[in-house]
């Protein structure tokens, strides 16, 4: 079988993607898994990593917050888009096509279904973006991480699987908590390219004074454009006092299996894609979701979490130093309480999501 995956732009579409891909290999050893992508998403330098086959096709962004212009701009260069889809279909002819989201998943999922292929939807977010929203009346089956997200989704069998998430990360779902140790650790991070809010107020937070962070560490990755100027910011704050905590700066952080297990909480945005790591990790967490994402789904990600117990919000409004300082020090101080949002996130893990999808995308009667 031949799988068409399309979709990416972030981190959080194209890791559950590959997820996905590896999973459908296995279940099926005979299957080809190749993707399509755009030329300014980042699946330009992950995918051929992972050695799968890349096809681009330009497309630009429509539900965000760029301005009018840039979308004129993309409404423009639509029938571009579905000309290449329609093209890379005809030539490529996939037994199955799979929209995982992001600004190519729209005209190629589309086109897919139009032209008979066997076509399908995952859909991460608590709240579905306008695509897949649209797409559901078009494709087979629509797959959804959370149960809130069904109501928005019409047309078509809508399934409930899970967040795909990488198998060394999936593996950490059995690793029990750590004994109490001295120091309490502290990962701070805003997705693969950073978060420039997050960066500057923790920066300003951390150079302040030293007292309050008695016994903390902390590993900040900052993304490429901040790197530099809180590298050497955090460059004076070295102590020879062990009670003094240590802060280290990172641009990117690949390996962040080892990083979840080094962490005792975790200050980060509420992408689909990290909020399942974080399950599946049993790891308390600090969400600040971007304020700006698409039909505002990173709030609704963790508030879904929040209502449960299973983790706490601070929206970038109420970003301060002061208030992400007292934020920290009351979850750090309440062993309890971590205990609970470990255990609770836990339940928002769905364990093998990625060979469920496999087994539904690769199951001939499954749309009967």
């Amino acid at each position: 079988m031949k799988l068409l995956i399309a979709g990416g732009g972030t981190g959080g579409h194209i890791y559950p993607a590959i997820s996905i891909a590896r999973a459908f290999q296995k279940q099926f050893s005979d299957a080809q898994v190749e993707f399509v992508g755009s030329p300014q998403g980042l699946e330009t330098q992950i995918i051929p990593r992972e050695n799968y086959k890349l096809h681009l096709i330009s497309v630009g962004k429509l539900n965000y917050s760029g301005g009018v212009l840039k979308k004129i701009k993309t409404f423009i260069g639509l029938p571009l888009s579905i000309f290449q889809s329609v093209l890379l279909l005809v030539r490529i002819r996939p037994d199955i096509v799979l929209g995982v989201g992001g600004y190519v998943s729209g005209p190629l999922t589309l086109m897919s279904s139009l032209m008979g292929f066997k076509t399908y939807i995952w859909e991460p977010n608590a709240i579905p973006g306008v695509t897949n929203r649209w797409l559901s009346y078009f494709v087979e089956t629509s797959m959804v991480v959370y149960a809130e997200a069904e109501k928005y989704l019409k047309g078509s069998k809508i399934l409930r699987v899970g967040m795909p998430v990488r198998e060394v990360i999936e593996k950490l779902n059995n690793v029990s908590a750590s004994e109490p140790k001295t120091q309490f650790n502290v990962l701070i991070f805003g997705g693969s390219q950073g978060a420039r809010a997050i960066n500057q107020v923790v920066k300003d937070l951390l150079i302040s004074d030293s007292l309050w962070r008695e016994n903390i560490q902390f590993r900040h990755q900052t993304g490429k454009l901040d790197f530099q100027s809180i590298q050497e910011a955090y460059s004076h704050l070295h102590s020879t006092d062990e009670k003094v905590s240590k802060v280290e700066c990172f641009e990117y952080l690949h390996d962040m299996e080892n990083q979840y297990l080094w962490a005792d909480l975790i200050i980060c945005r509420s992408g689909a894609s990290t909020v399942a790591e974080l399950a599946a990790c049993g790891k308390v967490a600090l969400f600040i979701p971007l304020p700006w994402a698409a039909d505002d789904h990173q709030k609704k990600n963790a508030e879904s979490l929040v209502r449960e117990g299973a983790a706490t919000m601070m929206e970038q409004k109420d970003l301060n130093p002061d208030s992400l300082k007292l934020k920290l020090l009351e979850l750090k101080n309440n062993s309890e309480i971590r205990k609970k949002m470990s255990e609770k996130i836990r339940s928002f893990h769905t364990t093998n999501a990625a060979l469920k999808i496999a087994q539904i995308l690769g199951d001939k009667s499954e749309e009967s």
